[in-house]
């Protein structure tokens, strides 16, 4: 039997992986700039915000941690928001993601957004049909709103293949430090692939505009994937290196003869690195 044709980006045949020296010196180089990024965000009063979508494994959380890395956590936060309270879902849907959006000088990175409407309220009906329509409608005219009002958004959707997804999946289950992030609904998912699929083809549709296009990450390499996101993130911006002035370090003053109390009296950590050897 002739196997089935691949018919979609998330189903392409896996490439060589990034060598980790190469992928290590020209991730430090990237963080580099977007530390440069962050100073011009400080000084204009610019206003980002980066969605990160994608498969249940895709690597979106690693790609956010890489870009956060260096920055400083009062200009570049993430938001990741449980699920919504009862009184939160009352309210209109966009709401609550609103007070999270950022003020002059910030970047916001959203670890999943409100397409969360669009992928699992979809699939798990978590959400009505009318609701999700509303969503559709909706939605590029917030988005429009955003950009509208001088907010630079860019939206990423991390793809991969269900190959791929699988290995991750049970890589996650034998690993007690990585255990967290496998979900009974990131399970529930590995028997939605197809319904994920048409969920996300049809997000695409309706919210890939001109003015708030989705951009694909191929994500079958975590390293690629990672380079790609943010070499395409600072580059689709129009931001200018900022000279930060030299700072020179004060010549520490003469002691004024105060005593300090003896650090017996102290409660100190145990030393416990002292039994590694």
């Amino acid at each position: 039997m002739a196997k089935p044709t691949a018919t979609s980006s998330e189903a392409e045949a896996p490439r060589k992986r990034v060598p980790r020296k190469a992928y290590e010196g020209e991730l430090l180089r990237l963080q580099g700039e977007l530390v440069q990024l962050q100073e011009w965000v400080r000084d204009t009063g610019s206003r980002i915000v980066v969605v990160f979508e994608g498969r249940d494994a895709a690597g979106k959380g690693g790609a956010i941690k890489r870009v956060t890395e260096h920055l400083n956590p009062r200009v570049a936060r993430i938001v990741a928001l449980p699920a919504p309270t009862e009184r939160q879902r009352t309210q209109w849907y966009f709401q609550r993601y609103v007070e999270h959006l950022p003020a002059a000088g910030e970047i916001v990175l959203l670890d999943r957004s409100w397409y969360n409407r669009a992928g699992v309220e979809r699939v798990m009906g978590f959400c009505t049909p009318e609701e999700y329509q509303r969503f559709l409608r909706q939605c590029p005219i917030f988005e429009n709103l955003l950009v509208e009002d001088g907010i630079v958004l860019r939206k990423y959707w991390f793809s991969v293949s269900d190959h791929e997804q699988a290995r991750r999946f049970a890589e996650r289950a034998s690993d007690p430090l990585k255990q967290w992030k496998l979900s009974p609904m990131d399970l529930e998912s590995i028997t939605r692939w197809d319904a994920y699929s048409q969920a996300k083809d049809d997000m695409l549709i309706h919210t890939d505009t001109e003015i708030a296009p989705w951009w694909v990450v191929e994500a079958e390499d975590k390293r690629a994937a990672r380079l790609n996101m943010i070499h395409h993130l600072l580059s689709s911006i129009p931001w200018e290196p900022r000279a930060r002035p030299r700072l020179a370090l004060p010549d520490r003053p003469a002691s004024s003869g105060y005593q300090r109390p003896p650090r017996e009296i102290q409660r100190s950590v145990p030393d416990h690195a002292a039994t590694l050897s």
